[in-house]
């Protein structure tokens, strides 16, 4: 009598796993193909984005602005305020007694002269669904010594 209470809630949650893990395989064979018709997209979504911006500040002041320096601006402007927030960062771990600050100057020497190649992260642009996001070498952060 007791097996019986517990066989049909039993197979009804066995079933709903069963129906869901399968919904999710089929949702994430669709993303993924979908993905790979679509990799270079977000470059030329980008590319478009510096044409168009390049061509409204024309239209609005009569100077011309060339796409490729503008990108080539913008990814300086983007490494300056990345260096900054890295070092601010690491301040910030030597004044709470997490790092000395010998361990901060050794790593950002490291973080400073690593290779300047750009590596996707699954997800972030790489194979599969992403944002177009590259990641540059190293640690995203760094929490210090455990």
């Amino acid at each position: 009598m007791r097996k019986r209470k517990w066989f049909i809630p039993g197979v009804v949650v066995s079933i709903l796993l069963i129906g869901g893990i399968a919904g999710g395989m089929i949702a994430a064979a669709d993303d993924s193909s979908s993905n790979a018709e679509n990799q270079s997209q977000p470059s030329d979504r980008y590319q478009a984005l510096l044409d168009r911006a390049c061509a409204i500040y024309q239209e609005n002041t009569g100077v011309a602005i060339d796409s490729g320096q503008l990108k080539d601006a913008l990814d300086q402007a983007q490494g300056e305020l990345r260096d900054e927030a890295l070092e601010s960062r690491l301040q910030n771990l030597v004044e709470d007694g997490k790092m000395t600050e010998e361990e901060a100057d050794q790593y950002l020497e490291w973080w400073q002269s690593r290779p300047d190649i750009g590596v996707p992260l699954p997800g972030l642009g790489g194979p599969g669904p992403g944002c177009g996001m590259m990641w540059r070498g190293g640690f995203q952060t760094w929490d210090g010594p455990r």
